[in-house]
C-alpha cells in the first residue's frame, strides 16, 4: 500500500555508505546535502498517501486490494495510460519537474517489465518469476528506486571484458549459495542516495566476453558494500532558501556507486550472464517506453514552471504586452505546447499488444527525446533574454534585507510597480537558479543527455517512425507523370488516406 513521507524516511535510516567531501554521511535525513530533496520525496509520498487524493493517484493491489500508487501500474490500455498521466502529472508537479528520477521513474520500466516477464524467461523461467515478483513488492511496498545503467567513463574504445582491470565495471564474480556476488562501478546513479532499491543493469551495448556484466538486478541501497560517491551538492552550498529556492530544496544529487563485492540473492536477480536479455529488457518490453513517458510529463511540467517565470518576469518589468516580448512568449509558450502535444499523442497512438500490455505511441515519445536537448537549451535562452541585466543585478543574499542601510537602497532601487524590492529580488532569485546557478547548470547538462548520446535517440526516432506515408505520396507523385507529361492514373480515392504515423 502507500506508505507515508515519515515511513519513507525512516526507511533511509538503514546504514548506507553514502560520502560526501570526504566524509562517510551519518543520517542521510538531515544532513545538509540530502535533507532538502529527502523532505522534497517525502512530501510527495505524502500526497499519493493522502486519502483525499486516493481516487486520482491510487489503484488497487490486484494482491491485496489496497491503494498502491499510479506509478506502478501496467497499462492494459490507452485509457489506463490517460490514467496513469493524470497521475504522473500531479506527481510531477509536486517538484516542479525538478527530480529526474524520483520515486516514480524507474517504477515504469518495472511495471514494463513485470508486462513483458517472458522476454527475462529466456535465460530461465525463474527470471521471469522473479521479476513478476519484485515488482509486486515494489507497488505493494510502495518502493523507490533509482538505477545505475551505465559504465564509468574510463576507456570507452574497449568493451568491459578488455579494461585494464576486468573489475572496472561492475560484474559477476562469484557465485554462492543463494545468490552472485557483484563487483566493480556503475553510473550514474542520480537520486540513488536517497533511494530504497538501485537496478544495476547495462544499456549501453555489451560485446561478446561481456557475458560477466550482462546482468540485471535489483539491490538494497544499503546492502554491505555498496558505496554511494555523491558529486557536489549544490543544497549545501546554497546560502539561504530565499536565495536558492530549489537548489536547496530539490538536488537529488548524482553518483558513482560502487559495489564491492555485493551479494545479491537469486530472487533479486532478473538476468545473468545474459547478453540478449540484458539487451532486449530496454525495447522488447514496454519498460523503456514506459519509463520515459513519464519522463516527459516531468518534463513537460518543468516546462510549464520555466515559461511561466518568463511570463511574470515580463508582467514585473512592464514588457508583457510589447510585441517583441509576446513574441516571444509565443515561441517559448509554442515549444511547451509541442512538449504537451507529444505526450498526449501517446496514448492517441498507444497500441496494445498480444500480451495485453499497451505503449505508448513510440514515434512522439522518441520524438520528444530527440527534441528534448535542443528545445530546452533554447528555452533557457530566451528566458535570459527577457530577464537581462535584471538577473545579475541583484542583492548579494537574503542579509542584505537585514542591514537596514542596505534595505533601504534596495527597497528603494530594486523594485517594479506592484513589485516591493522583497517579491522582485524573491522572483529574480527563483529564475537565477533556474537558469544561471550550478543548480541550473547540471540541469542543462542532465536534459541535453537525458535520454543518452542525441545521435543514439535520433536513431531510435528513425527505427520509431513510419516513412511508409512519406514514401507512399512520393510514389504516387512520380507514378502521375512522364516524359510525355501527366498519366491517366487515379490518385487514391478521398478519405482512403492511411493514418500517418500507424500506417
Amino acid at each position: 500500500m502507500t506508505r507515508s513521507g515519515d515511513q519513507y524516511l525512516e526507511g533511509l535510516r538503514d546504514g548506507r555508505q553514502v560520502f560526501i567531501d570526504g566524509e562517510l554521511v551519518g543520517d542521510i535525513t538531515r544532513h545538509p546535502a540530502f535533507k532538502g530533496a529527502v523532505r522534497s520525496v517525502a512530501a510527495l509520498y505524502d500526497t499519493v498517501d493522502d486519502k483525499a487524493n486516493r481516487d486520482q493517484l491510487t489503484f488497487a493491489s490486484p494482491a491485496t486490494g489496497e491503494p498502491v500508487s499510479l506509478a506502478h501500474l501496467i497499462p492494459r490500455s490507452p485509457a489506463d495510460l490517460t490514467r496513469r498521466r493524470i497521475a504522473l502529472k500531479v506527481m510531477a508537479e509536486q517538484t516542479f519537474g525538478l527530480m529526474g528520477r524520483g520515486p516514480e521513474h524507474v517504477a515504469g520500466f518495472l511495471a514494463g517489465f513485470a508486462g513483458h516477464s517472458h522476454v527475462f524467461a529466456a535465460g530461465g523461467e525463474h527470471f521471469a518469476r522473479n521479476v513478476e515478483a519484485f515488482h509486486a513488492k515494489a507497488r505493494d511496498e510502495d518502493l523507490y528506486m533509482t538505477y545505475t545503467i551505465l559504465p564509468p567513463q574510463i576507456d570507452r574504445s574497449k568493451p568491459a571484458h578488455q579494461q585494464a582491470d576486468p573489475h572496472l565495471y561492475a560484474g559477476v564474480v562469484a557465485e554462492r549459495d543463494g545468490g552472485i556476488v557483484v563487483r566493480g562501478a556503475q553510473m550514474l546513479g542520480t537520486g540513488t542516495a536517497i533511494s530504497d532499491y538501485v537496478y544495476l543493469s547495462n544499456i549501453a551495448p555489451l560485446q561478446p566476453g561481456d557475458e560477466a556484466y550482462a546482468l540485471a538486478a535489483m539491490v538494497p541501497v544499503g546492502a554491505p558494500g555498496v558505496k554511494i560517491y555523491a558529486r557536489r551538492s549544490y543544497a549545501a552550498a546554497s546560502s539561504s532558501l530565499f536565495d536558492y529556492p530549489v537548489s536547496a530544496r530539490f538536488d537529488e544529487t548524482d553518483s558513482l556507486l560502487v559495489y564491492d563485492d555485493v551479494f545479491v540473492p537469486w530472487e533479486h536477480v532478473f538476468a545473468y550472464r545474459n547478453l540478449d536479455v540484458v539487451k532486449r529488457q530496454w525495447f522488447a518490453t514496454a519498460g523503456h517506453l514506459l519509463g520515459n513517458n513519464q519522463a516527459q510529463i516531468r518534463f513537460w511540467t518543468k516546462l510549464e514552471f520555466l515559461i511561466g517565470l518568463a511570463h511574470r518576469v515580463a508582467e514585473m518589468n512592464g514588457s508583457v504586452n510589447l510585441p517583441p516580448v509576446k513574441g516571444a512568449l509565443g515561441e517559448m509558450a509554442a515549444q511547451v505546447a509541442t512538449v504537451t502535444g507529444l505526450v498526449l499523442a501517446q496514448e492517441q497512438h498507444a497500441t496494445v499488444d498480444e500480451h495485453g500490455v499497451a505503449w505508448p505511441g513510440r514515434a512522439e515519445c522518441f520524438a520528444n527525446m530527440a527534441l528534448q536537448p535542443d528545445l530546452y537549451a533554447k528555452l533557457l535562452v530566451m528566458i535570459r533574454d527577457l530577464c537581462g541585466g535584471g538577473l545579475i543585478q541583484l542583492p548579494s543574499s537574503a542579509n542584505d534585507f537585514a542591514n537596514p542601510a542596505i534595505a533601504a537602497d534596495v527597497n528603494r532601487f530594486v523594485q517594479s510597480p506592484g513589485y516591493p524590492a522583497t517579491e522582485r529580488v524573491k522572483l529574480l532569485k527563483l529564475v537565477w537558479d533556474m537558469v544561471g546557478s550550478e543548480f541550473a547548470s547540471r540541469h542543462h547538462q542532465y536534459e541535453m543527455f537525458y535520454a543518452g548520446a542525441p545521435f543514439v535517440v535520433k536513431m531510435r526516432m528513425y527505427d520509431a517512425y513510419d516513412f511508409g506515408a512519406g514514401r507512399r505520396l512520393v510514389d504516387t507523385m512520380l507514378d502521375s507523370y512522364d516524359l510525355s507529361g501527366l498519366r491517366d492514373t487515379a490518385l487514391p480515392p478521398a478519405g482512403d488516406a492511411l493514418d500517418p504515423v500507424r500506417g
